[in-house]
């Protein structure tokens, strides 16, 4: 931002201006070309330097989360990365015939793993066409990787062009470039971007930075990247529509099946009909479908970040998944969507990123836009209710894991927990509480009793014959043991004075002949 970009926001909003200036002032950022850096993000090679250039020009606002994960973690998830925006690139050009395309997506582990390999044949108005151009950069980086990481992304890298290559071909043989059924919505975006979900906890899993556990969690690491996917395609549909490609299902969007939920009114028979003035209200409808859709993956996002114990990875997971819910928010009823490409304004964003530190507060940033959402639901909407389930099971999942009648702190001595008093659930959690207390007590009293009890019986002269032999071969023990351990300290203190002793004689010894030589010379 220039300064007359800060100028204009103080005046403007200046609530954001005092959360984007702390953001920049407060908010650490790793620097991947620092010199003390470079025994982890390899900086200091060409090929490195090359691949760090093109994570920032093929993903500018992700490339950021990614350097901020501590260690080689950053470079390894800037490969894998790369990895799969090589592949995408290739899968997403519609200049390549059905046969050149099918070949490369179908070979694309081998062909990321020859040296020197590189594509040229993309068109010229691809974006990304550059990283394939100076691909060799990549692959060269790729055969640096330990033998755990390069696994995994291969592995993915083999399950993500599998799924790729049969739409694709699907898409140029068959003249269809719709989706049909949610199924094969959730499908699609479990190739491009449910995969990636699965890759990245298998790369963290593989760090040691994480459990080897989080490695087989795919429900929730798919989860984890739907949510993601699926918000990124509700907020594009117009740059998706302009550039003919149709991801929302027909399923929700078409005439026959929004006919039925909508009382007989008719759907759309195009996608691009829903960018209409005239359709605005119906297409409010589908959109709201979708978002419901999307939100359905959010509590398993919320337990997937629960499992996470590195604070790094906590974030590079947390921060888009606040994003997605926050950019849900903004689609919901918001007609400009059809329109343009809209996004959260940059104070939200870093407001997000500089919460998104912990489960507790990222739960409840998914509460707050989940409120924001069902605050805006129409009833006559024929996903209303949806809406207030999906809604609902995100307030549920906040109150069950984070009660909000419990107010947690850190202070001198540690995190502690306070209880709101206006909250009738408190008097219920204090007695709980008061009740465990008592019981922990009574449990140590019983167990010094019972400690202690014979102890008392036999002074009192109440034990059996068989009890008191008990109780004189226990106390013999314990004064036998007490003999040892203070015959094994006096034997080790002995020891320590006679070494001592030993160490100085030796050292007079050796200062006597000393001097006795300096004497000889003089």
């Amino acid at each position: 931002m220039g300064a007359l970009s800060w100028v204009a926001l103080l005046i403007t909003h200046p609530g954001e201006f005092k959360t984007l200036l702390q953001y920049y002032l407060w908010h650490d950022q790793r620097d991947v070309a620092a010199r003390e850096e470079w025994p982890s993000t390899g900086y200091d090679r060409e090929t490195m330097k090359k691949c760090w250039y093109f994570l920032d020009q093929t993903s500018r606002s992700f490339s950021s989360v990614i350097k901020q994960l501590e260690g080689d973690m950053a470079r390894v998830i800037c490969l894998y990365y790369l990895v799969l925006r090589g592949l995408d690139t290739i899968e997403d050009d519609m200049t390549l015939p059905d046969e050149k395309k099918q070949k490369l997506l179908r070979q694309f582990h081998e062909l990321t793993l020859r040296k020197g390999w590189t594509f040229t044949e993309n068109g010229p108005n691809e974006a990304d066409r550059q990283l394939l151009v100076e691909y060799d950069n990549v692959v060269e980086e790729l055969h640096m990787l330990t033998p755990d990481y390069l696994n995994v992304i291969i592995d993915i890298t083999v399950k993500m062009q599998t799924g790729m290559a049969d739409y694709a071909h699907k898409a140029q043989t068959t003249g269809s470039v719709y989706i049909e059924k949610t199924e094969e919505y959730d499908l699609y975006c479990h190739y491009v971007a449910g995969l990636v979900g699965e890759g990245v906890s298998g790369l963290f899993a593989a760090s040691g930075k994480e459990g080897a556990f989080l490695a087989k969690q795919l429900e929730l690491s798919n989860s984890m990247g739907l949510f993601l996917q699926k918000t990124n395609i509700i907020r594009d549909y117009r740059e998706d529509v302009g550039d003919k490609r149709y991801f929302w299902p027909r399923e929700i969007w078409g005439s026959e099946r929004f006919g039925k939920v909508c009382g007989g009114r008719p759907g759309f028979k195009e996608m691009n009909e829903m960018y209409e003035p005239q359709n605005v209200k119906q297409a409010q409808w589908v959109q709201s479908a979708m978002i419901v859709n999307a939100m359905n993956h959010a509590t398993d996002s919320l337990d997937y970040l629960r499992l996470l114990r590195n604070q790094s990875i906590f974030n590079f997971c947390a921060i888009p998944q606040t994003m997605a819910i926050a950019t849900l928010s903004l689609c919901f009823m918001n007609p400009d969507m059809f329109q343009r490409n809209i996004k959260i304004r940059k104070a939200e964003a870093a407001e997000l990123i500089m919460k998104s530190k912990n489960p507790r507060d990222v739960a409840y940033i998914f509460r707050t836009f989940a409120r924001k959402i069902h605050a805006r639901a129409d009833p006559a909407d024929p996903s209303f209710i949806a809406i207030g389930v999906a809604c609902g099971k995100i307030e549920q999942w906040c109150e069950h894991q984070y009660p909000s009648y419990v107010e947690m702190s850190t202070g001198a001595n540690g995190p502690s927990q306070t209880f709101h008093s206006n909250d009738a659930r408190s008097s219920a959690a204090i007695a709980i509480v008061e009740r465990d207390k008592i019981a922990a007590s009574e449990k140590r009293r019983q167990e010094y009793l019972q400690k202690y009890e014979k102890r008392a019986q036999a002074a009192a002269g109440t034990l059996t014959l068989q009890e008191k032999e008990e109780l004189e071969a226990k106390q013999a023990a314990r004064a036998q043991k007490d003999q040892t351990e203070v015959l094994m300290f006096a034997g080790g203190l002995i020891l320590a004075v006679c070494l001592l002793c030993v160490a100085v004689t030796y050292g007079i010894l050796k200062l006597t002949d000393y001097m006795e030589a300096r004497n000889l010379e003089v």
